[in-house]
C-alpha cells in the first residue's frame, strides 16, 4: 500500500527499533500516528478483546443511558460500543487526554457508517464528569493513571453506573508470585517476537514505559473495584498478563 492510500495510524511501529536516549513513554503524535500496528503487535488478545466489547456493550447498553470509553485513543473501542449500542437510545462519549489521538479518532468516527452520534472530549478521564452509565470501558487505561488516583477514579465511575450497569476494564497485571511473573513475562516478549519487534525494540519499550504504566494483581483490582461499589467483578478474558473484567452493578 502507498503512503498516499493509507489512513492515518495504519504505519509500521519503528519507534523503538533504534538506539535512542530512555524516556517517558508519551502518547504524542509519533505513537497516534503507528498506534494501531503498536497494540495489534504488543497486546496478546487486542484483536479479540474489541469485538468482545461490542457483544458486551449490546447485552447491557441500556435505552437512556450513557456510554463512556475512557482512554479512547483512536476510538476502537469507541467504535466496537457504537455497533454495541445499535439503535437504543444512549449517548456515546469517548475522551482521551491526547490531542493527537482526538484528532485521529475524529477520521475513523467519521469514516464508519453507524449513525449513532459520538461525542469526542480531549480532556484529563480524572476530570470527566459521568452520570447515568449503563456501559463504561477503560481498555488500557487506568495503568497510566497514578495508582494513588485509581480509588478515586473507579468510585466516581461506580457511583455514575445504574443498577444493572457495567465497567469493562481491560489492563496490564502483575502477578504475586515471582516465578508466574517471570514465567508470563517471558511469554509476553515471545508474543512480541514472534510479531516482528527486536530484542533493542522490545528493552527500550520496556524502559519508556517502566514509569509510566504500573501494573497491578489481580486481587488489587478486585478490592479496589469492589470497595467502589459494584457488587461483581469477573476476569471475562485473559492472556499471558493482560486482562479484561467485567464489574457489575446490581440490578
Amino acid at each position: 500500500m502507498s503512503d498516499s492510500n493509507k489512513k492515518p495510524g495504519q504505519a509500521l511501529d519503528r519507534l523503538f527499533a533504534s538506539e535512542r536516549e530512555t524516556e517517558d513513554f508519551r502518547f504524542d503524535t509519533s505513537v497516534a500516528r503507528v498506534f494501531p500496528d503498536m497494540i495489534r503487535r504488543s497486546v496478546p488478545g487486542y484483536t479479540t478483546i474489541i469485538p468482545m466489547i461490542e457483544v458486551i456493550t449490546e447485552q447491557y447498553a441500556r435505552p437512556g443511558s450513557h456510554c463512556y470509553d475512557l482512554g479512547c485513543s483512536l476510538g476502537a473501542s469507541t467504535l466496537a460500543m457504537r455497533h454495541g449500542i445499535g439503535d437504543r437510545d444512549c449517548t456515546l462519549t469517548g475522551v482521551d487526554n491526547s490531542a493527537a489521538m482526538i484528532d485521529r479518532c475524529e477520521h475513523y468516527i467519521a469514516l464508519d457508517d453507524h449513525p449513532l452520534p459520538v461525542s469526542l472530549r480531549c480532556e484529563d478521564i480524572l476530570d470527566t464528569f459521568i452520570d447515568k452509565a449503563s456501559v463504561t470501558t477503560l481498555n488500557f487505561t487506568l495503568q497510566f493513571v497514578a495508582p494513588e488516583r485509581r480509588g478515586e477514579l473507579m468510585k466516581r465511575i461506580a457511583d455514575a453506573t445504574l443498577p444493572g450497569g457495567v465497567l469493562i476494564l481491560s489492563e496490564k497485571i502483575r502477578f504475586e508470585s515471582e516465578a508466574e511473573q517471570a514465567i508470563q513475562t517471558q511469554l509476553h516478549h515471545e508474543f512480541k517476537r514472534a510479531n516482528g519487534y527486536s530484542d533493542l525494540e522490545i528493552s527500550q519499550k520496556r524502559s519508556a514505559l517502566e514509569q509510566v504504566l504500573i501494573p497491578e494483581t489481580l486481587a488489587e483490582h478486585r478490592q479496589r473495584l469492589t470497595e467502589a461499589g459494584f457488587d461483581r467483578v469477573l476476569v471475562w478474558y485473559q492472556c499471558f498478563n493482560f486482562v479484561s473484567m467485567l464489574a457489575i452493578k446490581s440490578p
